[in-house]
């Protein structure tokens, strides 16, 4: 669905709470002033600076995947505050936080994010290798994304877990360093992968879009010092005029994984 779609919903009153991606906010709440009550936000983790600077309106954010048909949790749609969850699982729908080995996890430590419920596909079709991959022995999806429960059921996603950096074997997860850096007055936007270190392992590499032309590297290197434990601070920035997006709108981390662009990590 594009802008030009979703505006005029919008505004024939045919729809009151959008659901969309964090990329699109911004020029829709330019153009729609009334008639929207909030917005249902999906894709890709939604930094607190969209929710309450590019869309003027509540946005409730919520989870899921195309292998779920595609709803799994959500915040309830009367959310005053940004609570920073995915919210609580949908009804007949159950949600496991399990480690490496498929045990499931105490409330409040981070793992894979499992989903059992009557949304959950059966497999991949004509592809049973995958499909065995992906799922439990006892019938659980693993989603592939890395997050935590509390004790009120609130789901957080931390990252996706083949996007987790692994420094000195600390664990560091790209989300958080992308809302950090994103917070800063001088970004537009951001993104964050692993790029390999000889003494590290890995290291963490931010790819920064400018907001504010004077920005400096060595600006963004002070603030991550004083935001960041010293293992988190990015080793390598770089500054690109934009960045790599899906067809709807999500960063594409993979695409700065490549050749190019870890190469300039390595030299610099």
């Amino acid at each position: 669905m594009d802008d030009k779609v979703i505006i005029t919903c919008a505004l024939t009153g045919g729809m009151t709470v959008p659901a969309q991606s964090p990329a699109i906010p911004v020029t829709v709440a330019q153009i729609v002033e009334d008639g929207v009550r909030a917005a249902e936000a999906g894709a890709s983790v939604l930094h607190i600076h969209v929710r309450e600077e590019a869309t003027g309106r509540p946005v409730i954010e919520g989870y899921g995947l195309s292998e779920t048909s595609p709803f799994v949790c959500c915040n309830p749609i009367d959310a005053k505050e940004y609570s920073g969850t995915i919210g609580l699982a949908f009804p007949s729908t159950e949600v496991s936080i399990r480690d490496e080995e498929g045990n499931e996890l105490p409330l409040g430590e981070t793992g894979e994010l499992c989903v059992r419920g009557p949304q959950v596909m059966k497999g991949y079709w004509n592809r049973p290798e995958e499909s065995a991959h992906v799922f439990t022995a006892d019938g659980w999806l693993r989603t592939g994304d890395m997050g935590v429960m509390d004790d009120r059921g609130s789901i957080r996603i931390t990252d996706r877990k083949k996007d987790m950096i692994v420094v000195s074997g600390f664990k560091v997860f790209p989300n958080e360093i992308e809302g950090v850096l994103a917070m800063h007055p001088g970004v537009l936007e951001c993104a964050v992968i692993g790029v390999p270190d000889e003494k590290a392992g890995e290291a963490v590499k931010a790819f920064v879009v400018r907001k504010d032309p004077a920005l400096t590297e060595a600006d963004l290197a002070q603030y991550c010092r004083q935001h960041l434990t010293g293992y988190k601070k990015p080793k390598y920035i770089e500054f690109r005029n934009e960045l790599p997006r899906s067809n709807i709108g999500k960063i594409l981390r993979r695409a700065l994984r490549e050749p190019s662009a870890t190469e300039a990590a390595r030299s610099a």
